[in-house]
């Protein structure tokens, strides 16, 4: 099976999804603030350089640097000066669903590093049958 039919590269392929709308959002949202412009290219370009290098090569740190970028993008309009503007609302969006989207990532390689670990319950309950 290739790397890229693997279940667990969803993630990071919609992660990359998400950077390229978030990079060409200024120009889809008419957006006026030059600071929230900046902001959004420059993260978004990080973003898919991750979410490439994870879905060629795969290591733990490449999601936890998204899950940072994505931290970055919902704090960086109050940071940067930016906030109550389109900038604001499509960073925060765009911040969560990154976020989320590297942590299930990260999930979904740990339970398939560790498919023996069972929950205590379950491993009780088989030892009662």
């Amino acid at each position: 099976m290739s790397r890229l039919q693997e279940r667990e590269t969803v993630p990071d392929v919609y992660n990359l999804f998400l950077a390229a709308v978030l990079f060409i959002s200024p120009w889809l949202f008419k957006l006026t603030n030059s600071q929230g412009k900046i902001d959004l290219w420059v993260t978004s370009a990080i973003i898919v350089v991750l979410s490439l290098a994870a879905i060629i090569a795969y290591r733990d740190w490449e999601e936890w640097i998204n899950v940072l970028m994505g931290v970055w993008l919902i704090a960086s309009p109050w940071l940067l000066g930016f906030p109550h503007t389109r900038a604001m609302h499509l960073s925060i969006g765009f911040g969560v669903l990154i976020v989320l989207l590297a942590l299930l990532d990260l999930f979904l390689h740990y339970e398939k590093r560790h498919p023996d670990e069972a929950p205590v319950e379950s491993v009780q309950e088989r030892a009662h049958q």
